[in-house]
C-alpha cells in the first residue's frame, strides 16, 4: 500500500506511539485532563499510514487502553467514560473507512498508470540499442510524476535512404496531444520508406496532421501545431541532413566539445506551413567516427533554474566528462545536469535521443 511509510518508514509507529503518549499523559495529569482525544487521533492516523489489518489492531489496542484508563479513573459507569469509549470507537471506524478509501484510490491510480504506460509503449516504443552501425539511446520523462506520456515524441528507423530520425513536440497536452503524436509517428514510419527527400517527408507529415485535424475538428484542435526536427544519416555515416520545423536545435558532441547545429533557415512548425509557400532547404553537416548526435525537445532547452535562466547543454560541462562518449552516458549526464539546474520539478515533458557514429 502506497502510504507515508513509503517515504518515511518510521511513520508506521506513530499511531502506537501516540496512543502510549496519550495514556501516559492521562495517568500523570489531574483528572480534569484526558488523553482520549489523542487516542482517537491515533486511530484516524493509523487508517492513513498502515494496512487495514494494522489499522484494525491499532484500533483494538486504542479501545482497550481507553477502557483501562476509564476503569482506572472510575469512569466506566459514568456518561463521561462511555462517551470517551464511543468517541474512540467512532475514530476507529472512520480510520478503517479512510484506509479502504485510500486503498481504492491506490488501485485506481495503479490502473491509470498501467494504461498510460501501455499507451507510451504503443506510441513511443523503445528503439533498439543499435541500428546498423549506429548506437542508439532514447529517454522520455514526463513533467508530472504521475504521468507517463505527454506531447513529446521521437522515432528512429533505417530506410533505403539512410537512418531517419524525428523529434516532435505537440502544442498542448492530454489525449488530443497523444492522438496527434500517434498520427505523426505513424505517418513518419510509413512515409520515411517512400520519400527520398526529407524536405518532402516533412510536407507529407504536415499533410497527415492536417487530415487528422480535420477529422477531429470537434475536439477544438484548430490552433494545434507541432514543432519537429527531421534528420537523416546516410548509410556511410558521412553526412547529417536536418530539416528544422520550429524545433530546438540538435547538438553535435565531438572531441569533448558540444555544438548546436543551428538551421540556416528555420521553417515554421508542422500545422503552420500554409502561412508561407516557401519551404526551407535541408542543412548538411559532415560526420566523423565517434561523433554523438543529441536530439531534444523544449523540455530540455526551456528548463529554468530558480533565477529563471534557461538550461543550455552547450555550457554544461558535465556532458564532457564521459570518455568514450556513449549515447546512454550522454543522456544520463544530460538528465543529471537538468535536475541539478532546476533543483525541483519541471514545467514540461522532456524527450531526448542520442546516437553515436561508428
Amino acid at each position: 500500500m502506497d502510504r507515508l511509510t513509503t517515504r518515511w518508514p518510521y511513520a508506521r509507529w506513530f499511531p502506537l506511539a501516540l496512543v502510549i503518549a496519550a495514556a501516559v499523559f492521562d495517568v500523570t495529569t489531574p483528572d480534569v485532563h484526558t488523553g482520549v482525544p489523542l487516542i482517537a487521533s491515533a486511530c484516524v492516523l493509523a487508517g492513513g499510514v498502515l494496512t487495514f489489518r494494522g489499522a484494525a489492531w491499532t484500533g483494538a489496542f486504542a479501545l482497550g487502553v481507553t477502557v483501562l484508563l476509564d476503569w482506572q479513573a472510575e469512569l466506566l459507569t459514568s456518561a463521561t467514560g462511555w462517551s470517551e469509549i464511543f468517541n474512540v470507537l467512532i475514530a476507529v471506524v472512520f480510520g478503517l473507512d479512510l484506509n479502504r478509501m485510500l486503498d481504492r484510490h491506490s488501485r485506481q491510480l495503479a490502473t491509470v498508470r498501467s494504461v498510460a504506460e501501455a499507451i507510451q509503449r504503443a506510441v513511443l516504443p523503445t528503439p533498439p540499442p543499435r541500428i546498423g552501425p549506429l548506437e542508439v539511446s532514447a529517454r522520455y520523462e514526463a513533467a508530472d510524476a504521475e504521468a507517463r506520456i505527454g506531447g513529446d515524441a521521437y522515432a528512429i528507423q533505417d530506410t533505403p535512404f539512410g537512418v531517419r530520425i524525428i523529434m516532435g513536440d505537440v502544442r498542448g497536452k492530454g489525449l488530443g496531444a497523444v492522438s496527434t503524436i500517434s498520427t505523426l509517428i505513424g505517418a513518419f514510419r510509413e512515409a520515411a520508406h517512400c520519400v527520398p527527400d526529407i524536405g518532402e517527408l516533412a510536407v507529407r507529415l504536415e499533410q497527415s496532421l492536417e487530415r487528422d485535424s480535420v477529422q477531429h475538428h470537434l475536439l477544438d484542435r484548430d490552433e494545434e501545431f507541432t514543432t519537429a526536427l527531421i534528420a537523416q544519416i546516410d548509410h556511410h555515416n558521412h553526412t547529417l541532413e536536418v530539416i528544422n520545423r520550429g524545433h530546438p536545435d540538435p547538438y553535435l558532441i565531438r572531441g569533448g566539445r558540444i555544438t548546436a547545429l543551428t538551421a540556416t533557415t528555420p521553417d515554421l512548425p508542422l500545422g503552420m506551413g500554409d502561412l508561407t509557400a516557401q519551404r526551407a532547404e535541408a542543412d548538411h553537416f559532415p560526420l566523423f567516427p565517434g561523433d554523438v548526435l543529441l536530439f531534444v525537445t523544449d523540455g530540455v532547452t526551456e528548463a529554468r533554474n530558480h533565477h529563471g535562466t534557461f538550461y543550455d547543454p552547450v555550457t554544461d560541462l558535465h556532458l564532457l566528462t564521459t570518455e568514450p562518449t556513449t549515447p546512454t552516458a550522454v543522456l544520463d549526464e544530460l538528465a543529471n545536469g537538468i535536475h541539478r539546474w532546476t533543483g525541483g520539478p519541471r514545467d514540461d515533458d522532456m524527450a531526448t535521443l542520442a546516437v553515436t557514429i561508428s
